[in-house]
């Protein structure tokens, strides 16, 4: 079963790498891993998607409260939470295929960020199985580059993840 970790830790040099050796030393998988500064400058927000059993992530917060440099832990998938990713797809658009490629973007509520004679760049967010659904919706040989983010996740309702 997938976890959503967040972290709020110090935004400190040396604070995501203790995170990720805590995993490493335990054997612990990161599906993906999102970091980013918060609305205070001294705090960083660290998302993290795992797999494993309730007792397996239960260990791993645990883990990660011990670490000096984390302030709070919480496992959103304990209460209602949302989740995205976004990604960016270069497909190969030539002629009548380019059309086809439009409206496949607005389908699937996508935005065209890039254009040349040859390709388009595709913006989607969303969850992983949309993203999935998108490009098994391509033609095979359509993808010339394919990128994407990792989980972000929040809280829903009044729930914050904060000092």
């Amino acid at each position: 079963m997938f976890h959503i970790i967040s972290i709020l830790l110090e935004n400190e040099p040396g604070a995501l790498s203790r995170v990720v050796a805590l995993f490493s030393a335990r054997g612990y998988n990161i599906e993906s891993l999102t970091v980013a500064q918060t609305e205070e400058s001294t705090l960083s927000r660290m998302t993290i998607k795992t797999s494993g059993s309730d007792d397996v992530v239960e260990q791993i917060t645990k883990h990660l409260n011990r670490l000096i440099d984390v302030v709070k832990v919480v496992d959103l998938t304990d209460y209602e939470f949302i989740e995205r990713e976004l990604m960016m797809v270069k497909v190969r658009a030539i002629g009548k295929n380019r059309e086809e490629l439009k409206r496949l973007s607005d389908i699937f509520r996508g935005k065209i960020i890039d254009v040349s004679e040859k390709t388009y760049t595709i913006e989607l967010t969303g969850d992983s199985s949309k993203f999935d659904a998108f490009v098994e919706a391509l033609e095979d040989g359509t993808v010339l580059e394919l990128v994407r983010t990792g989980s972000s996740g929040i809280a829903r309702g009044d729930r914050c993840l904060k000092l």
